[in-house]
């Protein structure tokens, strides 16, 4: 468990005082330091809605410990340093994250071209300056840690978690000027014998697209698992689990270019036991309430929700997970996939050792642009590589994490706000992955 020392005071993550420390240090001169490192690492204090929130410095993920919840491995490893500080601007004296986003908001007239099939493209541009729908799913799925696994979270997650910690992760957070939690749209859990109060509060999130003329349609952010798309009357429709009556409707255009660009996906969601099958879509409502899809963009997972890109993907972490090994998936953000990222950071060996995965190059892309040398030569993290088109090596030996030697808090464990706490919402039932 997490500690942070406060003046001469050692607090843990999980104590039910801590909210009255990280209030008495917001905004002070002292910085509480987070006690993965005897010397210490200091964070800092963020008040988010009513609530006060100690988070990591920026650019310091990786001077906290591997198996610190701090911990995040070098930006360069993944695509998230593409975008940092570019797209995704943190600002440490308001605690508030600007997003910059590639994708409107805004419906006016019809929707804007979209490059032609074959090209890589996530929804509409490989830019670092702005993230693109595929790059805002990374971010929030990193932001709530579901990349990170160790072997105690095995059957804890299902969809309340992860509803609970997108919710959490977009505190805080800003894009187009507006609150992103107030633009985005995740579907709660569905009971039968709840099913009226749920429709009543859907009906209620998504009032604000009900205002506005036919000229200029608000949009929102939709986040949420497929159960099928099919085609329906008058075109196609994208059936959310957990919104049996609900379709996101889809028209021919669109449907045309998310069967050739997310084909690989589509494919490794029907082959991959248990996956899961993420979208993320701007919509908008009809006059008569119904919902359509304005753009899209899909992830597959593991039936640990872990995001996976191809079928090395899942034999590496099927490995690692009967070897009950901890570790960090990579994401790819806005990344095209020519460009080479670790494939996971295993957060047991000291120091952490970064996974590549030398996979086969296509003969219309640059092989250049595929390899991973330069990636392993910029970093200072020790690299294993696997050919996949060969055997696998072995993998780094872990070692023992060094928590496990700390002192028990002083504190009473009980539930307390820290970068991973679950946000208020209507329901109750449902277990945390931490």
């Amino acid at each position: 468990m997490q500690e942070f020392r406060f003046d001469d005071v050692i607090v843990s993550a999980d104590a039910d005082d801590l909210q009255a420390y990280l209030q008495d240090a917001h905004g002070g001169a002292e910085r509480p330091l987070c006690l993965c490192q005897p010397e210490g690492v200091p964070m800092y204090v963020a008040k988010v809605g009513a609530r006060f929130v100690i988070k990591r410095m920026p650019s310091t993920g990786g001077h906290h410990t591997p198996d610190c919840a701090s911990y995040e491995p070098p930006a360069e490893l993944s695509g998230f340093g593409e975008v940092k500080d570019r797209a995704i601007q943190e600002d440490e004296a308001t605690g508030t994250t600007t997003l910059r986003l590639d994708f409107s908001l805004t419906k006016m007239g019809k929707r804007a071209a979209t490059p032609s099939a074959g090209t890589e493209h996530d929804t509409v541009r490989t830019d670092g300056a702005k993230l693109t729908l595929r790059g805002l799913l990374h971010y929030l799925w990193d932001q709530a840690a579901l990349n990170r696994w160790t072997p105690g979270m095995e059957g804890k997650r299902n969809w309340y978690v992860i509803r609970k910690y997108l919710l959490h992760a977009a505190l805080g957070k800003k894009a187009k000027d507006m609150a992103l939690a107030e633009q985005l749209y995740i579907p709660e859990v569905f009971a039968v014998e709840r099913e009226a109060e749920i429709t009543q509060r859907r009906i209620a999130r998504l009032a604000t697209l009900v205002s506005g003329d036919n000229k200029a349609r608000k949009l929102m952010i939709a986040i949420g698992e497929v159960k099928e798309i099919g085609p329906s009357r008058y075109g196609f429709k994208l059936v959310a689990k957990h919104l049996p009556n609900f379709p996101f409707m889809i028209d021919e255009e669109l449907h045309k270019k998310l069967d050739k660009r997310f084909g690989d996906e589509l494919a490794l969601w029907n082959g991959v036991e248990g996956a899961h099958l993420v979208f993320i879509g701007t919509f908008w409502l009809t006059r008569a309430g119904y919902a359509t899809l304005e753009t899209l963009s899909l992830m597959v997972t593991t039936a640990n929700w872990i995001p996976i890109e191809h079928g090395f993907d899942v034999m590496l972490l099927d490995t690692l997970a009967a070897q009950k090994r901890k570790y960090l998936k990579g994401l790819r953000y806005n990344l095209a996939r020519n460009k080479p990222l670790a494939s996971a950071v295993l957060t047991d060996t000291t120091p952490p050792t970064a996974l590549y995965l030398d996979l086969p190059v296509d003969s219309d892309e640059d092989p250049v642009a595929q390899t991973i040398e330069h990636v392993i030569e910029a970093s200072e993290l020790p690299s294993w590589i696997w050919s996949v088109m060969e055997a696998m090596p072995p993998l780094p030996a872990p070692i023992a994490s060094a928590h496990t030697m700390r002192r028990p808090a002083a504190s009473p464990a009980l539930p307390a706000p820290s970068r991973y706490e679950r946000p208020d919402d209507e329901s109750g039932y449902g277990e945390s992955a931490w």
